[in-house]
């Protein structure tokens, strides 16, 4: 699965920052939970591939969890109109406080760019989940899309977060 080519020269930037210009950026950030369990849920549940899962994409990945290399295949849609997207993780964090990761476009992938998820607990013991992109079209398809592709990508967003609230109380 590994092997592929990163399809864009900024890898990393969702990382620290700031997202690079030339890209329609994301930035969705949503509470989910409060105190350490529903963060510890979060975080597992978003390294371990299963928020993906549990939102209906299908991911088939080189390791059990979301490392530096690990090579990933995110897929959504149904039948023929299932798309496929290689990608490789380029960073992941696993702090006391902050845990997630972010993975980078490969050859192949209908976009180009880079998506962080990363789950955060506050002082206040609120926690905290934020989904970050930088992308462009890759493919004549997405090209197609034109501003479509923008609007879909917030929405999935925002389906995460609601899948990871449910994940985060034990649903």
């Amino acid at each position: 699965m590994n092997g592929g080519t990163f399809t864009y020269r900024e890898v990393g930037a969702t990382r620290l920052g700031p997202l690079p210009d030339g890209y329609h950026h994301l930035h969705h950030r949503t509470r989910i939970g409060r105190g350490r369990p529903a963060f510890e849920a979060a975080g597992t549940a978003v390294t371990a591939w299963t928020l993906h899962r549990r939102a209906g994409a299908r991911v088939t990945a080189t390791t059990a969890r979301a490392e530096r290399g690990t090579g990933a295949r995110v897929s959504l849609g149904v039948g023929p109109l299932r798309i496929s997207a290689p990608c490789e993780v380029v960073w992941s964090v696993y702090e006391k406080d902050r845990t997630g990761f972010a993975y980078g476009t490969l050859t192949g992938h209908p976009e180009c760019g880079e998506e962080s998820f990363v789950v955060e607990l506050g002082e206040d013991g609120s926690v905290w989940f934020t989904v970050m992109a930088f992308s462009r079209p890759a493919r004549w398809y997405t090209r197609l899309g034109g501003p479509l592709v923008p609007v879909l990508q917030r929405a999935y967003a925002r389906w995460l977060g609601r899948n990871l609230a449910r994940i985060a109380v034990g649903g």
